[in-house]
């Protein structure tokens, strides 16, 4: 590790901790008692403000415990944001107040004129297609919200009221989803962010930590998709199975065979064979015959409209 990323960890080491010795800095970096005092003069130059006290109880203590001091990054590091930060600008909405385009805008703002430089260049020459936003959810940051706070929403989804608690949000394929705690009928559900057309904070129910949302999600999957399913891919159908799967979904290789595997919900059966429609000829149903059937039956109906 070079002396630059050894400043930088040896930074967001200390931003943890009150107070400390020498010897956390020569144990955790591996480094020599002289080189660990060289580092802490550098540090203190860099802006990290301490105080030492002899004595048994001595040691560097630092006057804040917040990390107040800009990290430093190389070329390859800023090149890295700035292409994470670019691929995000698909996303119509967001679940955060700031566009991604006024982030990206401040940060290339306090980069050097060459860095801002190399950072256009890379953007003119990496191209990659973007998925975009098919709908505008209004709530999404009541929903992340109620994921940070572990707090409980009024909702009005699909023109039903209910109280719910959001474990987790995801974005898939141009829609906002989210994993949810239904405490009007208990039950676990994934619900569209923009099938909700009203959203309340709720201040009386009493909501769910998150491990003990965690522990419902898991009894759902593990009791829910109840169905099993089992099909042969081809090496077409695995790359189509990378681009597109759902958590139900899983690929395993046996004597140079790709199966897909899992369980569904009866509920789930007509997006299933839908589902495996998109696989077109890279795809074979081993079981269950009621699964193979409808699929037949999809495609006959394909054809007749030829």
């Amino acid at each position: 590790m070079d002396k630059a990323n050894r400043l930088n960890q040896e930074l967001i080491f200390l931003s943890t901790k009150n107070i400390f010795h020498i010897t956390d800095l020569t144990n955790e970096f591996k480094i020599s008692k002289r080189t660990a005092l060289r580092d802490i003069n550098d540090l203190e130059q860099m802006g990290l403000s301490f105080y030492t006290e002899n004595g048994r109880y001595g040691g560097y203590h630092l006057v804040s415990k917040e990390l107040l001091i800009p990290i430093t990054f190389n070329l390859e590091e800023i090149n890295a944001i700035f292409f994470a930060l670019n691929a995000l600008t698909s996303l119509s909405v967001t679940p955060f107040v700031k566009s991604y385009k006024h982030i990206y805008d401040k940060l290339m703002a306090t980069l050097p004129k060459y860095q801002q430089q190399a950072v256009t260049k890379l953007q003119e020459s990496v191209h990659y297609y973007k998925t975009p936003s098919i709908s505008t959810p209004q709530f999404l940051d009541a929903l992340l919200n109620s994921i940070l706070e572990e707090s409980a929403l009024d909702v009005t989804y699909q023109a039903q009221k209910q109280t719910i608690q959001v474990f987790d949000l995801l974005y898939r394929r141009g829609i906002w989803f989210c994993n949810i705690y239904n405490f009007s009928n208990k039950k676990w559900a994934t619900y569209r962010c923009d099938n909700i057309t009203h959203c309340r904070f709720n201040s009386t129910q009493e909501t769910l930590t998150h491990d003990q949302m965690q522990k419902i999600q898991n009894d759902y999957e593990a009791n829910y998709h109840d169905i099993k399913f089992e099909c042969t891919l081809t090496k077409l159908g695995v790359e189509l199975f990378y681009k597109n799967n759902y958590p139900n979904m899983h690929l395993k290789k046996v004597n140079k065979t790709y199966y897909l595997y899992g369980g569904y919900n009866q509920e789930e059966f007509d997006y299933m064979v839908q589902y495996l429609i998109t696989l077109g000829n890279n795809v074979k149903i081993n079981y269950p015959q009621e699964l193979k059937n409808a699929y037949l039956d999809e495609l006959k109906r394909i054809i007749a409209q030829y």
